[in-house]
């Protein structure tokens, strides 16, 4: 099976009105270039609370669902399917952190919640101050291929792409917001990783350094492609990329810069798979491959 998408990259904002214009934009250009899907960072239309904006407060909910509209007819109009990061309000709590599933036809088939939003046990910092987590895990076919969302801080959480392969995903789409940091908040996080450890990373922020990092592994691990957007406001730690299964990076964009990244994925291709054979057993709780044997010098743990 055939799938060719869009990894979109655009400096989210806290104006709501601006941002759907980009989005309105990359959603023209993915079609003209013949994409099916495109795929937005997180928050891409609300912004991203606590970075873009200090608060949902005075949150302008009506011209949020308004864009959300324009959206879902530009998707229709344009047939291709789009994975909206954003804000959903709730009616007594604080909202989620969300993608929106909109397919070819304009219809949102799911929303994907956020489950595992930063923040400590108070839920008084990060994404816990401002969102309430998700429950569920979402999937959607597209000509046939299962895919799977997750949004940024989840990648700390390998359990969850374990869960998705499980449902035999073989695309995944992560969303990030890891950008828009000002100067001090630069200088704090490179000083976390300690510039004696520059030279031996690919990069000078934990974000730059973890999240792609982790992306490739959770793709050879699990055997899957995997887009990852990301945000271009300055100074955004890394640009959108995308991987394949073996944990290859086939697609890159340009730090800091708007577009799209476009990528032919052929689910049907063969990759190098290390553990093909035994990622099922794993997964299912039986540590050890080939045949376990019965030999008393197996069994003394103590003797040379």
């Amino acid at each position: 099976m055939k799938l060719k998408i869009a990894t979109s990259q655009f400096s989210v904002s806290s104006d709501i009105v601006k941002n759907k214009s980009k989005i309105l934009k990359q959603i023209k250009e993915a079609k003209e270039y013949g994409a099916q899907l495109i795929h937005f960072p997180e928050g891409s239309l609300s912004g991203y609370a606590g970075v873009d904006f200090e608060s949902f407060t005075e949150f302008d909910w009506k011209e949020l669902v308004d864009s959300t509209l324009e959206i879902l007819q530009e998707a229709k109009k344009s047939n291709i399917w789009v994975l909206l990061g954003s804000a959903h309000m709730l009616e007594n709590h604080k909202p989620h952190n969300s993608l929106y599933i909109i397919d070819n036809s304009g219809s949102i088939v799911d929303r994907y919640d956020k489950m595992f939003c930063a923040g400590t046990e108070e839920e008084n910092t990060d994404d816990l101050l401002h969102f309430s987590p998700g429950d569920h895990f979402s999937t959607f076919e597209i000509d046939g291929i299962k895919c799977g969302v997750l949004i940024c801080h989840e990648f700390r959480y390998p359990e969850l792409y374990r869960e998705y392969k499980k449902m035999n995903v073989e695309i995944m789409f992560h969303s990030y917001h890891a950008g828009n940091m000002n100067p001090t908040r630069k200088a704090d996080m490179e000083a976390a990783v300690g510039k004696e450890n520059f030279e031996f990373n690919f990069g000078k922020t934990i974000p730059e350094i973890t999240m792609p990092s982790t992306m490739i592994s959770y793709a050879a691990n699990n055997y899957l492609w995997i887009s990852c957007s990301n945000t271009s406001a300055k100074e955004s730690c890394w640009a959108s990329m995308t991987v394949r299964p073996d944990g290859i990076v086939v697609g890159k964009l340009d730090k800091n810069k708007d577009g799209i990244l476009i990528t032919e994925i052929d689910t049907d291709k063969k990759y190098y798979d290390a553990t093909k054979f035994w990622r099922n057993r794993a997964m299912n709780g039986i540590y050890h491959s080939g045949n376990l044997v019965e030999d008393s010098r197996s069994k003394n743990k103590n003797e040379i």
